[in-house]
């Protein structure tokens, strides 16, 4: 067994003796034929040494710290059971992802519910189940979940997040710390500082902290600093109001690589600069420490999976390009489509053989724009190999759809040798579930 040694791959990765790609003691090509493709493979392990890798990095220089999964990367109730085992907390952005986690008996005081436009029933459903924080997104919510709690006798414990107008340089889709943002109370036009005089104004919620969230992937620890001494510096402004500030987040948004040139910080670096900004601006404004709150999801998951594929037809079009066609694509990882996300892709059956030239990886949808990975060097293939492409343990299975009724993928987790599913694959049957006629 040859390890792969690969920065986009798990850290279970390997080839066998027969050219054929390994992942977590389990070889791909039986998964490919055990499973059927598409095909979602998390590695174990890989998932683990992330989770331990954010704890350790984070309270080794801050022991105040709590390490919040962000569950909208993926979660269902066997990685919900994975990743509590490890000591970490919950971030939900949905009532779906709530009840999740609330099936698979998370502690409801470590999570923690962010969204910009949370429904009444969201709301609702959070405070029957004792939720930890609720991150407060707008003024509706502010009076809408004051008006709950008052009808539950609770109070209850809030953040509020704040946009500090920083552009962390990621894509603009995935942009959501700046000015023109649908997210957040921003600091410039005044809304954040009306935001917490309305909070602390509210009798049934207690307003702990502040909160927010640059965007994502981020590939620099700059704007982390940054946003951090603007938001700290607004805290302190906020205190002649009465704000203590008890808790604070700046989020998550931390890259990984998807190609084998990408460089993101390792997680050292940016708890190095997440930290020591805390520290100084909370020193040179002469504020207690507060406790900090740090939110990967992408970051753990992301790097542990893989998609496998298995080739269809290939069409070859003299002196232009050459379009191998696979069984899944925008339907089950629609980043590149939305955006322009690129990946690498390999031959998970030929790993020792030569690449021949480039070929663009397409999908089957009936879409021009369902393409997985373009001009991607690739050995010579054929109908029935099977592809891999790494990095797509986050947001891919999340953001999948039914488009052209496809059924969405299975998940499989993989550890030591054996494997077993997350997530079955959907039928038709379950396609037309709901349908009445």
């Amino acid at each position: 067994m040859k390890p792969l040694n690969s920065k986009v791959f798990p850290m279970t990765s390997a080839i066998d003796e027969k050219g054929q790609l390994v992942v977590g003691g389990c070889n791909v090509m039986k998964l490919a034929n055990e499973y059927g493709t598409p095909l979602y493979v998390l590695d174990h392990e890989t998932i683990v040494a992330k989770c331990q890798e954010y704890r350790y990095e984070f309270e080794s220089r801050y022991q105040n710290t709590k390490v919040l999964y962000a569950s909208k990367a993926v979660i269902n109730l066997g990685l919900a059971d994975l990743i509590d085992s490890q000591g970490l907390g919950f971030d939900v952005v949905s009532g779906g992802e709530l009840a999740v986690l609330k099936a698979a008996g998370v502690p409801m005081e470590t999570v923690y519910f962010h969204g910009n436009n949370k429904s009444y029933e969201e709301l609702n459903d959070a405070l029957d189940v004792s939720i930890g924080r609720i991150v407060v997104d707008s003024f509706h919510e502010i009076e809408l979940l004051n008006q709950l709690a008052g009808e539950k006798g609770l109070v209850q414990d809030i953040l509020l997040r704040v946009s500090p107008s920083i552009d962390p340089h990621t894509h603009v889709y995935t942009t959501t710390g700046v000015l023109d943002s649908k997210f957040g109370f921003s600091l410039e036009t005044g809304h954040a500082k009306l935001a917490v005089q309305q909070c602390l104004k509210a009798s049934n919620l207690r307003l702990l902290g502040l909160h927010f969230h640059l965007g994502s992937p981020i590939f620099e620890t700059e704007p982390y600093a940054k946003a951090i001494e603007v938001v700290l510096e607004f805290a302190s402004e906020m205190r002649e109001y009465g704000l203590e500030l008890k808790e604070f987040s700046p989020g998550g948004g931390f890259a990984i690589a998807y190609l084998d040139h990408d460089n993101p910080p390792p997680v050292k670096d940016f708890a190095d600069v997440i930290v020591g900004a805390v520290k100084e601006r909370c020193g040179a404004l002469n504020m207690e420490l507060p406790e900090l709150t740090v939110e990967p999801g992408r970051s753990i998951v992301g790097p542990a999976g893989v998609a496998l594929y298995t080739v269809g037809a290939i069409k070859e079009i003299p002196g232009v390009r050459s379009y191998v066609s696979v069984d899944g694509g925008m339907g089950d990882n629609i980043r590149p489509a939305l955006y322009q996300a690129q990946y690498e892709v390999v031959a998970a059956n030929k790993m020792f053989e030569k690449n021949v030239g480039p070929v663009t990886i397409a999908g089957k949808f009936c879409e021009s724009g369902d393409i997985l990975v373009r001009d991607a060097e690739m050995p010579s293939l054929e109908q029935g190999d099977v592809i891999a492409i790494p990095a797509s343990g986050a947001y891919c299975p999340s953001m999948a759809s039914n488009y052209n009724l496809a059924p969405r993928p299975p998940i499989v987790i993989v550890d030591n040798g054996s494997a077993r599913i997350l997530r079955r694959r959907e039928t038709y049957e379950d396609l037309m579930a709901l349908d009445s006629r």
